[in-house]
């Protein structure tokens, strides 16, 4: 059973919890951690990431999770907390933009482990190219993929996990996570003394309006590097498991039980 956090009243904590969030290790290299970065602070939906920073040979971002206490139970403007009883007004909360798609192929992304805006060349058409059947080259349009919050479509866009800090004796930020509404942040183990491991669901500020495609796919930066995270490419997804309705499903041989 979920224990509620040790509050005093109606507050902030009662919508988002404030948390840092790790990136990566920077023996992983720039390059490794500039498509990490790139991928994390990309899924914006309910997240709002604020400073990049290193420490102890890490990379981390400070973020704020918007994601409401399972406690909480709002009618009209008033709001209830179902544990302590504490009834009224929540603050008013404020979520600055935080866009990834500028507009005229110019984009926010991470290079050299600090977010910047640069601008990547649209993919150019190939050659002789011939139709593709069904007309689309993306498998995942029109997949019945679905997310645990029974959205369907670009589920592993809208699916991550994330590592919180959180050391064995930050109980009450250890409570606020764990009191959070599921599934839209769920499966919380911790991991060792240091952190907990969540899943969230937070849709990627890359992909297009109304699609599953991704607005950085065939695109590149200066260097030759893929603007598209290469982790994107990746298969299976880092989760090891398959969401309902999933396009690839059927290559794996088996289908997914839970």
């Amino acid at each position: 059973m979920i224990q509620a956090p040790p509050c005093t009243g109606l507050g902030r904590q009662c919508t988002a919890i404030r948390a840092t969030l790790r990136v990566g290790s920077l023996a992983e290299g720039t390059e490794s951690l500039d498509h990490e970065a790139t991928w994390l602070l990309g899924h914006t939906q309910n997240i709002t990431f604020l400073d990049l920073w290193e420490s102890g040979g890490d990379l981390y971002t400070d973020a704020v999770l918007h994601v409401p206490c399972r406690f909480l139970r709002r009618a009209g403007g008033e709001a209830k907390c179902t544990a302590f009883g504490y009834q009224g007004k929540l603050p008013g909360t404020r979520r600055a933009e935080q866009p990834r798609q500028l507009g005229g192929d110019w984009f926010r992304v991470v290079e050299k482990r600090r977010i910047a805006v640069r601008r990547f060349a649209p993919p150019a058409p190939a050659p002789r190219s011939l139709p593709v059947v069904s007309g689309g080259g993306n498998p995942c349009a029109g997949a019945p993929c679905r997310t645990a919050d029974n959205k369907q479509g670009a589920a592993c866009c809208r699916d991550l996990q994330v590592e919180i800090m959180c050391t064995r004796k930050q109980r009450r930020l250890e409570a606020l996570v764990r009191s959070r509404q599921s599934p839209y942040l769920c499966k919380i183990e911790r991991g060792g003394d240091w952190s907990i491991d969540v899943e969230m669901i937070s849709a990627c500020g890359y992909l297009e309006p109304g699609s599953v495609n991704c607005s950085l796919h065939g695109r590149s930066r200066k260097d030759g590097r893929t603007a598209k995270p290469d982790l994107c490419f990746d298969w299976p997804p880092k989760r090891q498991t398959l969401h309902p309705g999933c396009v690839f499903e059927r290559r794996r041989g088996h289908r997914r039980t839970a």
